[in-house]
């Protein structure tokens, strides 16, 4: 049996994907790594290709046409095997005592019969300019190491999120789910990160720093001028959130889960506001105030609830250059705190 499926979406992957792959294959025969070659231009395929001959039964390839992360996690969510899926970029990796751990729950859930529909574990930034660490956790939020539901969460603090990074999913859901993320987008991990949830009712909380995300490269999403740049593909996806559940839909999930993903949804509209205000311009203005419209013709109640009730109502009222100001104040405190980028 394959208790977890490990999704390796790879674009130019060559300088940096063995050390991923490497990582998980930790796990034996108990997992499976489907490493996604997304049209890649570089020795990336040829790389794939030699694990999926050394290691036949735990290394699958998908080689497709380019379409972008979310292509690829669809790509290896379609063929998944795995009780579990789980997404590792080719840059990051996992941590092996962690992994164990992680591994060694899974199993023993399902020998049990008592497996939960999303494990949450802890990540890690790394930071490669000076080999400094910072590390996200969520023992303050989640009972550890046992069974429980939304209500037992606690409520979150505005800066911290439940990212992809942490989050574990039991294959079935996300189909259940409806899964499927938009080609050529960046930033579709948050889409992951939120439309699942409420297909989610059992959870269970591990407090190992199991994912290490690297931070250091110039083209990666994260950094500023790139998200800037991409803002676009930012309204894409945070339209993609805002339609697929409604207010009263979210008001009729568990008390924890909706006061969450309230919670969530005012993060990410933040974090649009940033991507698109990073440059003041009349065009990006406008493509802000068309997705405000489109919410509020769409759910006039999520949209009242989002802007005028949670934590983006104080940037409602600002112009707009005074705004861009404080959202990119806010941003570069965290950045601070985390030293993203």
């Amino acid at each position: 049996m394959k208790y977890i499926t490990f999704t390796v979406p790879c674009y130019n992957s060559q300088d940096y994907m063995r050390k991923c792959i490497d990582s998980l294959l930790i796990g034996g025969e108990d997992v499976e790594i489907v490493i996604v070659n997304d049209g890649s231009k570089d020795d990336t395929l040829t790389i794939a290709r030699e694990y999926e001959a050394k290691y036949p039964s735990i290394v699958r390839v998908v080689d497709k046409e380019n379409g972008g992360h979310g292509s690829g996690v669809n790509a290896g969510l379609a063929i998944a095997q795995g009780l579990y899926y789980k997404v590792v970029d080719s840059d990051d990796w996992a941590d092996e005592e962690a992994y164990k751990k992680l591994l060694s729950a899974v199993k023993q859930h399902a020998e049990e019969g008592t497996s939960p529909d999303l494990y949450i574990v802890n990540y890690v930034y790394e930071h490669s300019a000076d080999n400094t660490r910072h590390f996200s956790r969520y023992n303050k939020k989640f009972p550890e190491e046992t069974f429980c539901t939304w209500d037992g969460v606690k409520r979150f603090r505005f800066s911290l999120m439940l990212l992809m990074h942490a989050l574990v999913y039991k294959t079935s859901v996300l189909k259940e789910s409806g899964l499927c993320l938009p080609e050529h987008t960046f930033y579709v991990d948050d889409i992951v990160s939120y439309n699942p949830l409420p297909y989610t009712r059992k959870l269970f909380y591990l407090n190992i720093d199991f994912y290490r995300y690297f931070i250091g490269r110039a083209d990666q999403s994260v950094n500023l001028p790139n998200m800037v740049k991409r803002y676009e593909q930012m309204l894409r996806v945070m339209q993609t959130m805002t339609d697929r559940w409604t207010y009263d839909e979210i008001m009729s999930q568990p008390r924890g889960l909706r006061k969450y993903m309230f919670h969530a949804l005012a993060d990410y509209m933040f974090t649009t506001m940033l991507f698109v205000l990073g440059e003041y311009t009349k065009e990006r203005k406008a493509a802000l105030k068309a997705l405000r419209r489109h919410i509020k013709e769409r759910d006039k109640k999520l949209y009242y609830k989002l802007f005028y009730r949670t934590n983006v109502f104080f940037t409602v009222f600002f112009p707009g250059r005074l705004k861009r100001w404080i959202i990119i104040f806010f941003y570069k405190q965290l950045c601070k705190k985390i030293r993203l980028g």
